[in-house]
């Protein structure tokens, strides 16, 4: 039976409008081989022997994406299915059947020639399986027969039905035309469980040197499909066995062979025990959580210790191999340009794996504060991840999971100490440093109820200093928390604002033995000092020019 979501329905209606123009439309590329292995294809391609300026003519909604080599996205309006009928725009890709010229970027063509013959359109593809056409009116009339409305020209069905990869024509001029393709076989052969033909095997072992003319850009986005579709663990096996994986990641490469101690990894290395993780991530996983598995232990082939043998039961260490890796992990993100705010998930993934050996020890509000990481189920899913590929022991997962659950949404994450409009309100433009500065100004989890009043701008001799206001809910907390901060310069108001100025950070070190003299507040010293130390930070003393108030705090109270 032919499918019925609206990219199909889509497709199908602008077959049949090329078709009653007289032109040739077929169904083309990966979405063939998806109905041919009952997989709902993800969009539908059209190769058409109808000219770009045809489709424009035919097609009102038409944009030519690659008007050069004649490819047009086109628009259409379908219904949803619902009760009510209302339309949803589905943009469909059409491309010129075509005879592509030289490659000289390992790209692109240099110059196409536009054709109407079929076979020659599909001689210029990659490989068999994704080179097969499809009429869709036959398709149709069969009531979804795939293989009876399939036109073969490279024996595309039989590699299938083998499991093969197979490059189309001379598979060393496939990958001369474009170098992408070599990293696009093992990610066919990953995903679908094939097996790479010999010949297209030998050829991109013959130019995988060639790959680096390939941007950074598009290897980035086809790694990223190997470790997100399915089979990450046999795709990056086949990059290592074809040569690739040295090319492009050539810190990966390194893990093989590194031992780790068997009471913590009876699996083996720290390669095998990495390719363990990438089998256990499921098709569609986010593509952040799937880089923090593959990069999670990329340190440890820097730190590597050997057990000391004059020292009886010592084991294999990996000291500072957290630290190392978030700095390796850096570099690899930078170069494969990935965003800033991937490569902030990515790298967190890196820094906090390991601290989860500690969540049993940590006190409530350190726990908390891990809790409340961005993204936290990543964290736990990489944990889990991590510990099934390992030793087993999911005490720990178990643990962070009843706690997430058990701990109250709000006082998990409590409501910000600011937020933009605060800032917006002070007088503040916004800019990039928003995020910087809301990031720094999160509550810690504090013993006591904090509430937000106003953000202050209080001027100094020594610079801009920006306190910020709080109001501690308990009554006597502010006498004590003044008395205690008596020693640090600062501005108190006479009123149940504490107001906590922005000192040098080695000013904060001095509040801890502060708060130690004075027995009332030293149980909450490291809570207090840590909410210091996020009013101190770089964020908060690289702001605009400050801003004053006439009233900036209003409150009876008095200490």
């Amino acid at each position: 039976m032919a499918p019925s979501d609206p990219k199909y329905r889509a497709a199908l209606a602008i077959a049949q409008t090329l078709r009653d123009a007289g032109a040739q439309a077929f169904f083309a590329g990966g979405c063939v081989r998806d109905l041919l292995l009952g997989v709902s294809p993800k969009d539908y391609d059209i190769a058409t022997s109808a000219t770009p300026d045809q489709v424009v003519g035919l097609f009102p909604k038409t944009v030519a994406v690659g008007a050069h080599f004649g490819v047009s996205l086109v628009g259409q309006t379908v219904s949803d299915g619902t009760a009510v009928g209302a339309g949803i725009e589905i943009a469909t890709e059409v491309a010129t059947f075509r005879n592509d010229g030289a490659y000289s970027d390992g790209r692109r063509p240099d110059a196409v020639r536009f054709s109407t013959d079929a076979r020659e359109d599909v001689l210029r593809r990659d490989f068999t399986i994704n080179g097969m056409l499809l009429d869709p009116l036959a398709y149709e009339a069969t009531a979804g027969d795939a293989a009876a409305a399939v036109i073969d020209y490279v024996h595309g069905r039989e590699d299938l039905a083998a499991g093969i990869v197979r490059a189309i024509g001379d598979a060393k001029l496939r990958f001369a035309e474009d170098k992408l393709r070599m990293l696009r076989a093992a990610r066919f052969a990953a995903r679908l469980n094939y097996r790479i033909d010999d010949s297209t095997a030998a050829a991109i072992h013959c130019h995988a040197a060639d790959i680096h003319q390939v941007s950074h850009e598009r290897v980035r986005d086809e790694l990223t499909r190997i470790l997100t579709e399915g089979g990450a663990s046999r795709g990056f096996e086949l990059l290592y066995s074809l040569g690739l994986l040295a090319r492009v990641l050539p810190e990966v490469v390194r893990l093989r062979g590194v031992a780790q101690p068997p009471e913590f990894h009876p699996e083996g290395d720290v390669w095998i025990h990495t390719m363990l993780l990438l089998e256990k991530l499921p098709p569609g996983c986010s593509a952040t959580l799937a880089w923090g598995a593959l990069l999670h232990d990329i340190g440890k082939p820097a730190t590597y210790q050997p057990p000391n043998p004059r020292v009886p039961g010592d084991r294999i260490r990996f000291n500072g191999h957290v630290e190392v890796g978030v700095r390796i992990a850096e570099e690899i993100l930078a170069r494969l340009r990935f965003s800033n705010e991937d490569t902030a998930q990515i790298v967190a993934l890196v820094k906090n794996h390991m601290r989860f050996g500690d969540l049993l020890e940590m006190r409530e509000s350190t726990r908390k504060r891990f809790l409340r990481l961005p993204r936290f189920d990543e964290h736990l899913e990489l944990h889990r991840l991590d510990v099934e590929s390992a030793h087993g022991d999911l005490t720990l997962y178990n643990f962070a999971c009843q706690q997430c659950g058990a701990d109250p949404a709000e006082e998990l994450r409590p409501a910000p100490l600011l937020t933009g409009r605060d800032l917006i309100a002070a007088g503040y433009r916004p800019s990039p440093q928003f995020k910087v500065m809301l990031t720094a100004a999160m509550p810690p989890a504090l013993p006591f109820t904090v509430k937000p009043l106003i953000p202050i701008i209080w001027p100094s001799e020594a610079g801009r200093l920006v306190p910020l206001s709080v109001i501690c809910a308990e009554p006597g907390m502010i006498r004590r928390i003044s008395v205690a901060l008596r020693p640090i310069r600062g501005c108190f108001s006479r009123s149940s604002a504490v107001m906590v100025s922005a000192f040098a950070p080695e000013s904060i070190m001095s509040i801890c033995p502060a708060l130690a003299l004075t027995s009332t507040v030293s149980d909450w010293a490291p809570t207090l000092s840590a909410m210091l130390r996020v009013l101190t930070s770089e964020a908060f003393r690289t702001i605009p020019e400050p801003c004053h108030f006439s009233n900036p705090v209003a409150s009876t109270d008095t200490l």
